[in-house]
């Protein structure tokens, strides 16, 4: 199952187990259970003085393992085979369990340990993913380590593909998606945080009293993308109090799958990029207040003075500057169907649910870029693959649009608009468009559509107050103010062009320098 180079790179991190613990598998007669055991031998055998293998599982669920520490209460249990993305997930599951430390803050593993369903029962999550998806990871890691540290917390890790039954009936078309005590708990990247505050209602309180307890900074980033994470790390190399309040760090970065044009960085994906801009923050001096939502900014009454964030969750926050950096969010198609059958068919991340359609008919909305990029990535999965473009031309890069054209299972239209996306018994089954120049509508029979037709920015909560354009971007000069004195902005929220990670970095870290130019050149109000 694991080439030499994956055995070496396994055998090292397996030293940092420091306690006994035990592979249970539940095995049946099929090749996933084939490869699996061989996967389970390997393992065991880089150290055999730690770990047992035993292959006398009951669960009914088959092939699957569970990962148990020796005298401990914990359940935790991978169904099919945890490779892929999720190779990482199975080796800190490993370690976890082993005794190797999280790197997780202490307040965290005190939260999660801490955890008790009212009713006195247990937490039992079941997370579907599959090995494909760049999002599960997040998902997985987190309640794995959930089921580890809490005995009140059991987890199930269920690989789609080896159940496509389970998949079926449930009616799952997009991952990561989990369910609580069988009941749907949610869907889509979530981070360790953010799940455990959902299961502790008294989180927001707590939260809101410290967060409005802080002492105002000199700068406070409003989001978490490329252009917060380097107007903090500018911000903080000047040695002034630098504070970063986000509703998700990384931002958008999390959901792209590759990144090849960041000047510097050959090749990495989103995610990794992501955790890169929040490591390279933290190595300064910056206050990082993740899974906060901004509510209203209230502006300073004279220059000089303190602006006001306050938050979802009834806190606040106060500084001398402001960097708006809230970026931007898939658009929605905005037709009949698509909120109804989402994630029951409608879908937005082509790499995540692609695999989920396998040898299905699905459709793309969009025939820019990521639109025609989306299409060719599906075309290798799906049986096949509709693309709509409203335009009377696909937008795309001209190698891009002539690789979708060369393939077989690929049908193109153009001057195209999308009216509706139709579906039955809970799920979609249709597309409808309005040839444009016809006038003549036409229904494509299919189970998936992929919405890839741009961005829309994250400034809602600003307007009454903040300038914004025609299409909801924060107006900025060239020097990134507002126009709201000590109020700045970067990044894909603002009427900058060319959303690009690199344009948002490099209008995050002039920001920083215009906000502390303003800081030094304006006297503090008392």
């Amino acid at each position: 199952m694991l080439d030499q180079e994956l055995k070496t790179q396994l055998a090292s991190y397996l030293e940092r187990v420091k306690l006994p613990f035990e592979m249970v598998a539940s095995l049946d007669d099929s090749e996933t259970a084939r490869d699996m055991l061989s996967l389970l031998q390997t393992i065991q055998s880089l150290r055999s003085d730690m770990i047992t293998l035993r292959l006398d599982g009951q669960d009914a669920r088959k092939p699957s393992f569970s990962v148990q520490r020796a005298g401990s209460d914990t359940h935790l249990r991978f169904a099919g085979l945890p490779l892929g993305h999720e190779f990482t997930s199975l080796v800190l599951a490993l370690l976890w369990t082993g005794g190797h430390p999280p790197k997780v803050e202490q307040p965290v593993i005190e939260q999660i340990t801490a955890l008790s369903p009212l009713d006195g029962g247990d937490f039992n999550f079941e997370v579907y993913m599959s090995l494909t998806c760049h999002n599960c990871p997040d998902v997985v890691q987190a309640l794995s380590l959930m089921a580890i540290l809490n005995p009140k917390v059991k987890t199930t890790v269920i690989e789609g593909g080896a159940f496509q039954d389970e998949v079926k009936a449930r009616e799952i078309m997009a991952v990561p998606m989990v369910f609580l005590n069988g009941q749907m708990f949610g869907s889509g990247r979530m981070i360790l945080e953010e799940i455990v505050a959902k299961l502790d209602t008294g989180a927001a309180a707590r939260d809101a009293e410290k967060l409005s307890a802080k002492a105002p900074y000199d700068v406070l980033m409003v989001g978490g993308g490329p252009a917060a994470a380097a107007a903090a790390v500018y911000a903080a190399r000047k040695g002034i109090r630098t504070g970063i309040v986000a509703e998700r760090f990384g931002g958008q970065v999390n959901d792209t799958l590759a990144i090849e044009n960041y000047i510097s960085v050959l090749e990495t994906d989103g995610p990794k990029f992501a955790m890169g801009l929040e490591a390279h923050t933290r190595a300064y001096d910056v206050d990082i207040m993740n899974l906060q939502r901004a509510d209203v900014i209230v502006p300073a009454s004279l220059p000089g003075g303190l602006i006001e964030i306050k938050l979802a969750n009834g806190g606040s926050l106060k500084a001398k500057t402001v960097i708006l950096s809230t970026g931007a969010r898939w658009r929605n198609v905005n037709v009949p169907g698509e909120q109804e059958y989402k994630n029951k068919g409608v879908a937005y991340c082509p790499h995540c649910d692609g695999p989920l359609y396998k040898g299905k008919r699905t459709a793309v909305i969009g025939g820019g870029n990521s639109g025609v990029e989306a299409a060719i990535d599906l075309a290798g999965i799906v049986a096949h693959v509709t693309l709509v473009e409203f335009a009377d031309q696909l937008k795309a890069d001209a190698v891009l649009v002539n690789k979708l054209k060369s393939l077989p299972n690929v049908t193109i239209h153009t001057h195209a608009q999308t009216t509706e996306i139709t579906g039955t018994d809970g799920k979609v089954n249709g597309l409808r468009y309005k040839d444009r120049a016809t006038g003549e509508e036409h229904l494509v029979e299919l189970e998936g559509v992929f919405v890839q037709i741009g961005l829309v920015p994250n400034t809602e909560w600003m307007k009454g107050t903040v300038e914004l354009s025609k299409f909801g971007e924060v107006i900025v000069d060239a020097k990134a103010h507002t126009n709201l004195p000590g109020v700045f902005a970067a990044g894909d929220c603002t009427t900058v062009p060319y959303k690009q990670i690199v344009i948002a970095a490099g209008d995050g870290a002039k920001a920083a320098l215009s906000a502390f130019d303003y800081l030094i050149r304006t006297p503090a109000v008392a």
